[in-house]
C-alpha cells in the first residue's frame, strides 16, 4: 500500500483490516501482538561495569605504561632485585587513570531507556467495539485509539477523526506551533516525499496532544515508528576518537618509536665501547647492558602525563560545571577548543521555544484588541505561575493582555456562548457578558477571512464603514507582518443589547467591526546573538538547522547574523534532492537549514565533517539526537531538552544558554593549550634525561639510575604539571583561529621547542656533573670516569640541578611565547606546585638515609648545592632568550 499519510482513512483502515467503530478483536490483536511484537524500542545490550574499566586501558598511552612496567618487572626478576616501586607506582597511575575514565563517561545506553519512558504508559484502545485502557506497549497495527488534550501519543498513527486537534510535534520535528491534525489524503503536489511536520493526517509516538480530541489508527508501532526509527539511528551511529584522543595515540607512538630507537642506539653504543669480543667472553656483562639501555628506557617515558592529562581534563569539567556547562564525556572538554562550526536547533536552543506577541496593528484601542484575543482563547491565565497556560498561540494572546496588567479577564466577562474553532472557518468567536448588562462578542482567526466579514472598522475610536481601500491597507499591514515571520491573527467584535439565541458560526460571524491584528513570533533568545557575534570572533561558524519553515527561519537567522539573505538557507526538500556529495560539495554556501527531518540532520553533520570541520551539533528534542551523537561534539538543553537528547549529548547546557557554548569552547581552548603547556614541560624534561644518559654513555659512564630518573618524572614533574593545567586562559585565546584538528599534537613548533629546551636542560645537567666532579677530584679525567663508577657529588649535584631546572622551567611554560615578567596574574597552584617539589628534592638530598639510597654519599657540600641550585636558575633567562628568538622569527612569517 501506498504512504498511510497519501492515503484516504477508508484506504487505511482496509490495508490494516480494522473498523474505525469497533477496532480489532482481542483474537485478531494478540495474533498482531505475536506477529510485531510489542509497542517497544528494542534494547541495547548494556556493557559491563568490568568491561568499560578495561576498555580505558586500551588508550595506547596506558598500553605503554602497562609495558613499561612489565618490562621494568622482568628487568628486576632477571637482575635479582626485589624493589617493585617503579612498578607499583607505574601500575597505580594505570587503575587510577582508568577509575576516573569509567565514572565521568556517560553510558549511551541510557538515551534508549529514556525513549522507552517517553513513551505513553496506558492508551485508550476500542477492542470488540469497547473502549478499554492498555498498557502501550500492548498496541498493535490496526488498533483504535482514542486522543484528548494531555494525552501522549502511543504509537504512529493515521488520524480517522479530528475535532480541533492540536498536536505538539517539537521534539520530532523542531517546530514551535502545535500541528492541527485532519483526516483528509495529503497530495505530493510533484515533491517526492512530504516532511514530517507537513503530514497533518498523522500523529507520531511521543509526540503530545494539547488541544481538542481525535480518533485514529496504528500504522507502526515499536522500531517501526518514527521513534523507533531515531533509535535504530542511535545504534547506528559510529563511536569516533575526540582530537585529544587522536593526538596522545598520535604522541604514543612517537614515545614508542623513541623509546625503540633509544634501546637500540644506547644498547649497541655499550656494546661497541666494551667491545664486543670482552662481552661475548663475559655474558654477564651483555645483560648489565641490556638492562641498562631498557632501564633508561622505561625511566625515559612521562609516567605522569597520562594521569596528569586525566586528571587536567576533570578539573575543567568541575570549573565548567559552574559555568553551567555540564560534561559527560571527559575528552569532549578539549575537542570544545577546536570547533569550527555549531550547527544548532532553532525551537529552544536559539529561540525561547515560546509564543510571543510582539507587534500589533490598531484599528480600536489597543486595550480592546488586547482583551479582545484574551477572551476569545481557551488558554487561562495562572495566577501562581503569573503566566497563562494552554494551546502555545492562544497563551501568547492571554500573555499579552497579562503584560498590560490585564489579567483574569474571563472572570470579568463572563463567557455566554461560543462558536468553537475550526480549520474549515479558520476562525472562532465567543460572546461575553459586560459590566453593563451588554454583550460583546469577539471573532479571532486569519486576517483575510476575518476581513471579508467586517462591514465596518474602528477609525480615531469611532466605528465608520469598511471600504475597499482600507481593506486593502489592512491586508498590506497584514502581508507585512508575516513577510517578518510573524504569525498574524485578527480580531473583530460585535455588540449585542441584548444575549443572543443563536450561537451558531452562521449567526455569528457576519457585520463584524473590525480591531486590529497581532503578530507573534517564537522570539530570539536575548543573549544569542552577542555569543553569536564572539564566536564569529573566534572563528566558530554558527548555523540554524530546524524543521519550522523556510520564512520564519530567514527572519530569525537575520536578526541573530546567522545569514544575511534567503540565498543561504535551504530547504530538507531540496537536500532530498542532493546526493551526498553535491551536498559536500554545498554545505557551506548555507547557514540556515528549514524544514529538515531527522536524517537530514544528520546528513548536515556529515557534510560539514566530510570538509574537515569539527562539528558541534546542539538541540532538546528527540528529533535532534542522532546527530547529536553523530556530530564531533554534541551539545544538549538540560531545562527544556529530552532525556534522549542530554543523554546522547557529550555535554548538557544546564541553563539552556546558547552562551554557555561560546564559554564552553573557550574553557576548552584554555583546557588545551595547558595540555599541550603540559606535555612539553613533561618531554623536555624527559628528552633532557635521554640526552643525559646517552651523552654519558658515549663518554663512557653511567650517569643516572632508573629510580633517580623515576623519581624526577613521578614526583618532581608532576606536581608542576598539575599546576600548569590549572592556569588561566591567554588574553588572545577568544581571537585565534580554532585550532586545525589534523594538527599533530607538535604542531606550530612545539617540537622544535621541546627538542631546544631538552638541549638546553641536558648542558645544564652535563655541566652541574661536571662540577662536582671538579669538586670532588680536583680535575676532570674523562678517562678516569669510564674505568670507574661515576662520580657520586657529581650525579648528586646533576640530580639537583635537573629538579631545580624542572621546578624553574614549569614558570616558563606559563606561556609557550610571552615572557613570563609581562604576564600580569600569578598561578598561585604552580607556586604551591613548585615549592613542594623543592622541599620533596631537598629532602632526599640532605636525609642522609635517603641520599644513601639515591645517590650512595650522605650529604653535599654547601659550594656544590649552591652551583647546582644557581644552573637549575639558568633555565629561566636561557628560555627568555629563546621565547625572544621565536616571537621575532614567527612575527616575520
Amino acid at each position: 500500500m501506498q504512504k498511510e499519510y497519501l492515503a484516504s482513512a477508508e484506504e487505511v483502515l482496509e490495508d490494516q483490516s480494522s473498523n474505525a467503530e469497533t477496532g480489532l478483536s482481542d483474537a485478531v490483536a494478540q495474533q498482531r501482538l505475536a506477529e510485531f511484537g510489542p509497542n517497544k524500542l528494542d534494547e541495547e545490550e548494556k556493557t559491563p561495569l568490568w568491561i568499560r574499566f578495561f576498555q580505558q586501558m586500551a588508550d595506547p598511552m596506558v598500553i605503554m605504561l602497562i609495558c613499561a612496567a612489565v618490562i621494568s618487572a622482568v628487568t628486576g626478576m632477571i637482575q635479582g632485585e626485589s624493589e617493585w616501586a617503579d612498578v607499583v607506582i607505574i601500575m597505580t597511575v594505570v587503575i587510577i587513570n582508568s577509575a576516573l575514565g569509567v565514572i565521568q563517561e556517560a553510558k549511551s545506553e541510557e538515551a534508549l531507556e529514556a525513549l522507552q519512558e517517553m513513551s505513553a504508559a496506558q492508551s485508550k484502545v476500542i477492542r470488540d467495539g469497547k473502549m478499554v485502557s492498555l498498557h502501550s506497549s500492548e498496541l498493535v497495527p490496526g488498533d483504535i485509539v482514542l486522543l484528548e488534550a494531555g494525552d501522549s501519543v502511543p504509537a504512529d498513527c493515521r488520524v480517522l477523526e479530528s475535532a480541533s486537534m492540536k498536536i505538539e510535534e517539537a521534539a520530532l520535528t523542531g517546530e514551535s506551533v502545535p500541528v492541527e491534525k485532519h483526516t483528509n489524503p495529503i497530495s505530493l503536489d510533484g515533491a517526492d516525499d512530504v516532511p514530517l511536520g507537513d503530514r497533518k493526517n498523522m500523529c507520531y509516538m511521543g509526540s503530545t496532544v494539547v488541544y481538542g480530541r481525535g480518533r485514529a489508527v496504528v500504522v507502526g508501532t515499536g522500531m517501526k515508528t518514527e521513534m523507533g526509527k531515531i533509535a535504530g539511528a542511535l545504534n547506528e551511529a559510529k563511536e569516533e576518537l575526540t582530537p585529544l584522543q587522536m593526538k596522545l595515540a598520535e604522541l604514543s607512538k612517537i614515545l614508542t618509536i623513541m623509546v625503540i630507537v633509544i634501546c637500540v642506539v644506547i644498547f649497541a653504543v655499550d656494546l661497541l665501547r666494551s667491545g664486543i669480543g670482552n662481552v661475548m667472553a663475559e655474558p654477564h656483562m651483555l645483560l648489565d647492558t641490556f638492562m641498562v639501555a631498557v632501564s633508561l628506557a622505561v625511566a625515559a617515558i612521562p609516567e605522569g602525563l597520562v594521569a596528569v592529562v586525566t586528571i587536567v581534563l576533570s578539573i575543567g569539567v568541575t570549573k565548567m560545571a559552574k559555568r553551567q556547562a555540564i560534561i559527560r564525556n571527559l575528552s569532549a572538554v578539549e575537542t570544545l577548543g577546536c570547533t569550527q562550526v555549531i550547527c544548532s536547533d532553532k525551537t529552544g536552543t536559539l529561540t525561547q521555544n515560546k509564543m510571543t506577541v510582539v507587534k500589533h496593528e490598531l484599528a480600536s484601542s489597543e486595550e480592546k484588541l488586547l482583551a479582545g484575543m484574551a477572551l476569545c482563547s481557551d488558554a487561562k491565565w495562572d495566577e501562581q505561575a503569573g503566566e497563562a497556560v494552554g494551546e502555545p498561540t492562544e497563551c501568547a494572546l492571554v500573555n499579552d493582555a497579562g503584560r498590560a496588567g490585564m489579567q483574569g479577564l474571563d472572570v470579568e466577562h463572563p463567557r455566554v456562548g461560543e462558536a468553537p474553532f475550526d480549520s474549515g472557518r479558520k476562525m472562532m468567536s465567543v460572546v461575553v457578558e459586560e459590566a453593563d448588562g451588554s454583550f460583546e462578542q469577539y471573532t479571532k482567526g486569519a486576517p483575510d477571512v476575518i476581513l471579508n466579514l467586517c462591514t465596518q472598522v474602528y477609525e480615531d475610536g469611532k466605528i465608520v464603514p469598511m471600504t475597499d481601500a482600507k481593506r486593502d491597507e489592512l491586508l498590506a499591514a497584514n502581508k507585512a507582518m508575516a513577510d517578518e515571520a510573524l504569525r498574524v491573527l485578527a480580531l473583530a467584535s460585535r455588540t449585542y443589547s441584548e444575549k443572543p439565541t443563536d450561537f451558531s458560526a452562521e449567526a455569528l460571524e457576519n457585520n463584524l467591526v473590525f480591531c486590529g491584528l497581532s503578530g507573534m513570533i517564537d522570539p530570539e533568545r536575548p543573549e544569542v546573538a552577542p555569543a553569536i557575534k564572539e564566536a564569529h570572533g573566534a572563528g566558530i561558524r554558527t548555523v540554524m538547522i530546524t524543521g519550522d519553515h523556510i520564512d520564519t527561519a530567514v527572519a530569525i537567522a537575520k536578526n541573530l547574523g546567522i545569514v544575511e539573505s534567503r540565498d543561504q538557507a535551504i530547504t530538507g526538500a531540496e537536500i532530498d534532492k542532493m546526493s551526498d556529495a553535491e551536498l559536500d560539495r554545498q554545505i557551506e554556501k548555507y547557514g540556515v537549514y528549514a524544514r529538515v527531518q531527522p536524517e537530514h540532520k544528520t546528513r548536515i553533520v556529515e557534510a560539514w565533517k566530510s570538509k574537515n570541520k569539527v562539528v558541534a551539533m546542539t538541540g532538546d528534542g528527540v528529533n535532534d539526537a542522532p546527530s547529536i551523537k553523530h556530530a564531533n561534539i554534541g551539545v544538549g538543553m538540560g531545562i527544556t531538552g529530552t532525556d534522549v537528547t542530554k543523554n546522547v549529548a557529550d555535554m548538557v547546557l544546564a541553563d539552556d544558554n546558547f552562551a554557555t557554548i561560546i564559554g564552553a569552547c573557550e574553557e576548552g581552548r584554555r583546557i588545551y593549550d595547558n595540555i599541550r603547556k603540559v606535555i612539553q614541560f613533561l618531554l623536555s624534561a624527559n628528552l633532557a634525561e635521554v640526552f643525559s644518559v646517552f651523552a654519558a654513555t658515549l663518554m663512557g659512564f653511567t650517569l643516572f639510575q632508573p629510580i633517580q630518573l623515576l623519581w624526577v618524572n613521578l614526583v618532581t614533574d608532576c606536581f608542576p604539571a598539575l599546576a600548569l593545567g590549572m592556569e588561566e586562559a591567554e588574553g588572545d585565546i577568544m581571537k585565534r583561529k580554532p585550532r586545525n584538528a589534523t594538527d599533530g599534537v607538535f604542531a606550530n613548533n612545539m617540537g622544535l621547542d621541546t627538542i631546544i629546551q631538552g638541549l638546553i636542560i641536558t648542558v645544564l645537567v652535563l655541566a652541574s656533573f661536571f662540577c662536582g666532579v671538579y669538586y670532588d677530584l680536583g680535575t676532570i679525567d674523562l678517562s678516569q670516569l669510564a674505568t670507574t663508577m661515576a662520580d657520586e657529588e657529581g650525579v648528586m649535584m646533576a640530580f639537583i640541578t635537573l629538579n631545580m631546572v624542572e621546578i624553574f622551567h614549569c614558570f616558563n611554560m606559563r606561556s609557550r611565547r610571552a615572557s613570563i615578567f609581562h604576564m600580569k596574574k600569578q598561578n598561585k597552584w604552580l607556586w604551591g606546585a613548585a615549592i613542594l617539589a623543592l622541599i620533596l628534592t631537598l629532602i632526599v638530598v640532605e636525609v642522609d638515609a635517603l641520599s644513601m639510597i639515591f645517590f650512595g654519599v650522605e650529604h653535599l657540600e654547601p659550594k656544590g648545592m649552591i652551583t647546582a641550585l644557581v644552573l637549575g636558575f639558568l633555565i629561566i633567562p636561557l628560555v627568555e632568550i629563546y621565547k625572544a628568538i621565536m616571537r621575532a622569527v614567527e612575527k616575520d612569517k
